[in-house]
Order: C-alpha cells, then sequence, then structure tokens
C-alpha cells in the first residue's frame, strides 16, 4: 500500500469543486468532521467558492449553533440539500424554508443504505419506508418548497408490491470523521460512538470516482492498528486531516467518554424518581404496553421517561434499549450526546441497525406525540417556520411490530396535579395536537391500517387507538370530564369505544404502580 497524503484543512478543501455533490458523516453532535466542514466554509466566506453544492447527509449533524450542517447554511454555498434529519442546521432549514435552495428530506434509514446502493452501483434504493408518508411522490415526494422540481422517489411495482424507489446519484467528496489513521490511510473509529455510515459512505465515494477525505485525531505508524478496529481502509482513502482536540471531540462540548465506545463500563446508580407530573402520567401508561423481553426504541421527550419508570417499577429487564445510532442495551444518552449509549452490549452500523428496524425487529416503539390527525396520521417533522426532518422517524414507526405515541393532550403552558387518583388539569394547554389535518404526513394511519399494525396515542388524559374507522378513544383519567377537557380539546371528534374505560388509578398516584407483579 502507498502512504496516503496528509493535509491541511485549508488544503483539503480546496479538493470541493463548484457544484460537487458532498456526503458528510456524523450523528447529530457525534462524530461531525468540524475541522473539515469549518475549512470549506471559511474558503466560501473568503472567496465565494466552492459554490452550488449538493450536500447529502444522513443523521442531522451540529448543535443549532453553527457547527455541523450550519456550516453549509449560506446562499450560494449549496443550491441542492438532500438529508434525513434538519433541525440541528436551522441556517439550512432557513434556507429551505425561504425557497432559496432546492431542499428534500428523506428518511435517515433509506439514506444510510443509499449510500451502500450508491457504493454497489445500484439503480436506487427500494423498499416500503415512506409509502404513503410525505416521502411517497404521490404526496410530497420528500420535497420541501417550491424550488424543489426533479422527482428523486419513484413508486414501482416488483411482485406485486408496491414500493418506493430512492434514485442513486454519484458522490464527489465525502468529509469523515475517525479516531486514529496509519501511514497508509486505514482508519479506525474505536473512540467515537460507533461506527455510523464511514465504511458505505466511504464506498460510495470511491466507487463515484470522488474524494474521501478523512479527519483523525492522530496518526500511527503503518500496520499498527488492530485490523478488526479499522473501518475505512487505507485503500478508500484520499487524504487524511489531523484535527485539533476542539475539533475531535467525541460529542461537540464533551470530553472522550470510554463507557460510550465500550472501553469500559461505568457503575449505574439507581435512578432517582421522576417527579410525578404529565410526562410521568403517560411514561407510566405506556410502561403497561411493554411485553417481556421486548426490543424497543425510545424517542425523545415524554418516551424518555419510560426507562425511569421501568427503573423505579423494577422491570428494567423487560425491555432491551436500542438507538438507531446503533447501539444496543446498555443507558441512551441524551444532549449533544444523544445516538450514545454508557455500557452498552453491542454497537453497530447505523446502516445494520436500520436492516433490523426496517425488517420489523422492533417488537415496539414509543415515540413523541404531536400533531394528529382523524385518520391517525402524525406529522412531527414540519412546523410552520420550523424545519425539523423526520430523521429516522419513518423508517422506525412504519416497521415496528406495535407503535406507542406518547405527549401530552394540549402544548404551550398545560399544567396538571394528581390529586387522590385523579388528574386535575390547572391550566390548559393553549395549543391543540389533535387537528382537523397534520401539516406534513410523517406518519401514515392509512398504511398502519393496511398492514395491521397496533398504534396508541397515549396522553395525560386519555388514550387513543388507531382503528379501520378512525383514532378512536380507549381510556379516560379519573376525574378528566368527557366533554370539555377532552372533546372540546380537539380539532374534531374521534370515534369514542363503546366500552370506553377509566385510566387505571395507579396511575395518578404517587405510590409505586406494582407492574412487576402485574
Amino acid at each position: 500500500m502507498k502512504k496516503v497524503k496528509v493535509l491541511q484543512a485549508e488544503e483539503a478543501a480546496l479538493l470541493v469543486q463548484d457544484g460537487d455533490t458532498i456526503a458528510t458523516g456524523g450523528f447529530v453532535s457525534c462524530a461531525c468532521p468540524e475541522a473539515l466542514s469549518k475549512a470549506l466554509e471559511q474558503r466560501f466566506l473568503e472567496t465565494g467558492h466552492p459554490k452550488d453544492l449538493t450536500l447529502f447527509f444522513a443523521a442531522g449533524q451540529g448543535h443549532r449553533d453553527g457547527t455541523g450542517g450550519d456550516h453549509y447554511g449560506h446562499e450560494g454555498m449549496v443550491k441542492r440539500v438532500i438529508g434525513g434529519h434538519w433541525d440541528r442546521a436551522p441556517k439550512l432549514g432557513e434556507l429551505a424554508l425561504q425557497n432559496k435552495i432546492e431542499a428534500y428530506n428523506l428518511p435517515q434509514g433509506v439514506i444510510s443504505h443509499m449510500y451502500r446502493d450508491i457504493a454497489a452501483h445500484n439503480i436506487g434504493t427500494i423498499t416500503t419506508v415512506g409509502l404513503y408518508t410525505f416521502a411517497d411522490p404521490r404526496i410530497e415526494g420528500g420535497k420541501l418548497n417550491e424550488r424543489t422540481t426533479e422527482d428523486l422517489v419513484k413508486v414501482v411495482e416488483i411482485e406485486g408490491e408496491e414500493m418506493l424507489l430512492y434514485k442513486g446519484f454519484p458522490i464527489n467528496v465525502v468529509f469523515l470523521r475517525g479516531s486514529y489513521a496509519d501511514e497508509y490511510g486505514n482508519c479506525t473509529v474505536h473512540r467515537e460512538i460507533g461506527p455510523l455510515d464511514v465504511t458505505a459512505m466511504a464506498q460510495a465515494c470511491r466507487n463515484s470516482g470522488g474524494k474521501v477525505i478523512v479527519q483523525v485525531e492522530k496518526i500511527v505508524q503503518g500496520g499498527s492498528l488492530d485490523p478488526k478496529l479499522v473501518a475505512i481502509p487505507g485503500i478508500y482513502v484520499d487524504a487524511i486531516v489531523v484535527g485539533t482536540p476542539e475539533e475531535n471531540e467525541q460529542c461537540l462540548g464533551m470530553e472522550y467518554d470510554g463507557s460510550l465506545t465500550g472501553e469500559f463500563r461505568i457503575p449505574v446508580d439507581a435512578i432517582p424518581p421522576i417527579p410525578m407530573d404529565a410526562k410521568k402520567v403517560i411514561a407510566r401508561r405506556a410502561a403497561m404496553e411493554l411485553p417481556k423481553d421486548a426490543i424497543v426504541n425510545l424517542g425523545t421527550g415524554a418516551p424518555e421517561k419510560i426507562a425511569n419508570v421501568a427503573a423505579e417499577e423494577g422491570i428494567s429487564d423487560y425491555m432491551t434499549l436500542t438507538v438507531e445510532a446503533g447501539s444496543i442495551a446498555g443507558v441512551p444518552m441524551g444532549g449533544t450526546q444523544f445516538g450514545a449509549a454508557a455500557n452498552a452490549m453491542a454497537i453497530i452500523p447505523h446502516n445494520v441497525q436500520f436492516d433490523f428496524y426496517q425488517g420489523g425487529g422492533l417488537d415496539v416503539a414509543f415515540l413523541g406525540l404531536a400533531e394528529t390527525a382523524p385518520n391517525g396520521d402524525l406529522n412531527v417533522s414540519k412546523f410552520g417556520v420550523r424545519l425539523a426532518g423526520a430523521g429516522g422517524f419513518i423508517d422506525i414507526t412504519q416497521n415496528a411490530k406495535k407503535v406507542v405515541y406518547c405527549g401530552t393532550f394540549t402544548a404551550k403552558g398545560l399544567k396538571t396535579e394528581c390529586r387522590d387518583g385523579k388528574l386535575v388539569i390547572t391550566q390548559e394547554g393553549a395549543k391543540k395536537k389533535f387537528v382537523q389535518k397534520v401539516e406534513q404526513v410523517t406518519f401514515s394511519g392509512k398504511y398502519a391500517n393496511k398492514v395491521h399494525q397496533p398504534v396508541l396515542y397515549i396522553t395525560e388524559r386519555a388514550v387513543f387507538e388507531l382503528r379501520p374507522e378512525g383514532v378512536t378513544l380507549i381510556e379516560i383519567a379519573p376525574g378528566i370530564d368527557l366533554q370539555t377537557q377532552v372533546l372540546d380539546q380537539m380539532e374534531f371528534r374521534p370515534q369514542i369505544a363503546e366500552n370506553l374505560k377509566i385510566m387505571d388509578e395507579r396511575i395518578f398516584r404517587e405510590e409505586l404502580m406494582g407492574l412487576k407483579e402485574g
């Protein structure tokens, strides 16, 4: 093998040409190639080049503070952005919402598989993921504004089954983050939260005739790396850039934590009880849906609290938590460490985790509840002037054996109390979540009914079930008035089950519910 080029970040930035398609690695605030993206941004601000780039990424990158994807958030620098999750890069989101760039939001897991299909020169990525959602070309085709006209998604029929074809395209440059590189360009990721998509992305770019540039912490002697730890073989790599300690932070703003890589395990003290509020009520009711030995994905917000409730109730062993970034078991992290898990039992590539998810490997997924329509459609991806993006939501929710949406009944100002086994609304939220029509279809109730997927919508005051006839009220909290505190706080009248039940009083009392006993 020949020795690899070692460049300064500014030299690497010169390898990117006007009009190139560039893919960037990283997962939210983890494993971001900050040295490379910063240098490219600086070059554009000083010279106006490179311009008219197409930016391609799966998981959103950055921390809403100019990092990650926001290095590319300058008018003229990008002409097109194809991303799985947009929320971490608000400057890019503004360009999309202001119709200044072509913008697409495709399912995150699908994009992770697109890298592999581009590497293999396949016609595209063929999957059922995205059917009947905004990714479906019969709805929006993943397009985020009027300026975006090219169809990247196509409906196809294979063996009598309707599927979506996500078209592939060449990648000219890829920016990746590794840990160590040897003199021949072989790179490990052993100090990152996981391998993510680095192998597939490097292969996709290399087989497109593009340039693979990897940012690392240090360069070591050739042949001294454990070959089993090498995630990016040197035969794929065009150049190595050594970043500063700050540019190589495992997660933005955080010191290296070996418990997130499997280097060591940390003692996990008993999780303290969480306060008795609306989110705990929701989490308690949701925990009642946990089957024994369930393989689970927990979303952020109210679903996160299910892990706390399970610990309190002594049923943590009822579930194995997984994170789409690749961890299995352990304690999922939040904040800028989101995507990582302490004390994981296994850490697999991002795209491989989505193989498992898309194949129905999850027993149950608990995800956040936002705008919900009468037919069960849900929107978590676009709200007026805020572009969040779907992330892995579509991949996960369409394929889990059961989906449980968890969130407060109303938003903006809701205040509640629990008194004597009853729920009391002390201040109603100003914004209704159950609406006539969602702004964007991130989850399709029609598709869920078509595949006979069980779906629940759990709030602090009511539980709904998706049935063929639509969203159906099946439980109401003790102390809640059906008309004024449920029906009047919805934009539509739901179906009401004939055997409407009262939610279990134990949910609303301070003492343990006794879920371990049944």
